[in-house]
């Protein structure tokens, strides 16, 4: 067909035909777009806060597309007082200007420890996305069962235990408090070192609600025993990863993330049913000293891990779905 269109006569509407096919061909390989095409356009979206960059990304995501992890700052509301890890502003005003670089329309909002178990700014900041957005908070053992069902109603569909620092929960409390809200189809979101990840492997096993270990379960590398541990559970059904936070444990950092791709494509060629895409916005782990990354670079990365457009297609639309808004 090219070299049909090459060998009449240069015109205006032959290379506007061209271009079309080359278009066509491109989004039919993937959802990215071509490579020559992405060196010469200056299509950039809105400078986002607390994102380097301003060029689109190159992979186009499907209608419904989640953001399954990001997080929101507010200065109108106070730090908890065993907060760790602070972040500049980043408010559902900032957020927004994400998704329209993105292109992402859904999002899940999680609990940043530095609010520990005050969840007002959460509960605000879903509603402001007009039921396009799900939450998961932060709770301790004190947690009565009206609260619990006032955040369901306000679109909370899970509590996260935040075990990388001291803060507002621990270990202990997991088993307890998953008892209490699975009933409710909330599951339990780990951020922990892998050697906690490993260490409470029974706990995750006995737990009577899905798991869902953000960012690839911080593993390195498949070799790590957490990774087989991970898609154990994952396998069994009662387990979730979060392919997000390429830039946290990454040895070889942007613009590949190489080591952390390898990591996300292992966990999505084995079990891409139970992986969600996030971008962890506003990078509150960067912001002082590495800088923060560039979201649309982050975005692609994910795409080489996952290159199929349907499998894509379940991990930013279908999964979430289930895990979030059924």
């Amino acid at each position: 067909m090219y070299a049909k269109e090459y060998g009449q006569a240069i015109t205006r509407r032959n290379v506007l035909k061209v271009l079309g096919s080359l278009a066509a061909g491109a989004g039919a390989g993937g959802g990215l777009l071509a490579a020559g095409c992405a060196s010469t356009s200056h299509n950039d979206g809105p400078q986002v806060k607390w994102s380097k960059g301003t060029e689109l990304p190159r992979t186009r995501v499907p209608a419904d597309a989640c953001d399954s992890h990001h997080h929101i700052y507010d200065s109108r509301y106070p730090w908890a007082p065993e907060v760790v890890l602070k972040s500049g502003d980043a408010t559902v005003a900032d957020y927004k200007k994400l998704q329209q670089r993105l292109g992402t329309t859904r999002n899940v909002i999680v609990q940043p420890s530095g609010y520990g178990i005050d969840n007002r700014l959460l509960v605000e900041s879903i509603a402001a996305f007009n039921g396009r957005a799900r939450g998961v908070a932060v709770v301790n053992a004190k947690v009565t069962d009206a609260e619990l069902q006032r955040l369901n109603a306000a679109g909370v569909r899970g509590i996260r235990f935040n075990l990388q620092q001291t803060g507002a929960t621990t270990v202990d409390m997991v088993q307890p408090l998953a008892t209490r809200i699975a009933a409710m189809g909330w599951h339990v979101q780990i951020n922990a070192p892998t050697d906690i990840i490993y260490q409470a492997r029974d706990v995750w096993a006995r737990l009577p609600c899905p798991v869902v270990f953000d960012h690839l379960a911080h593993v390195n590398q498949t070799s790590d025993p957490v990774f087989a541990m991970v898609l154990g559970l994952m396998q069994s059904g009662r387990g979730w990863v979060k392919l997000s936070g390429f830039y946290i444990d990454t040895k070889v950092g942007p613009p590949g993330y190489d080591d952390q791709v390898a990591v996300a494509s292992a966990y999505a060629q084995a079990v891409p049913g139970r992986c969600v895409w996030g971008s962890d916005w506003p990078h509150p782990t960067e912001q002082a000293e590495k800088g923060v990354p560039d979201d649309a670079v982050l975005l692609d990365a994910f795409a080489r891990a996952v290159p199929t457009e349907a499998v894509r297609k379940q991990i930013l639309v279908d999964n979430p779905s289930r895990l979030y808004f059924s």
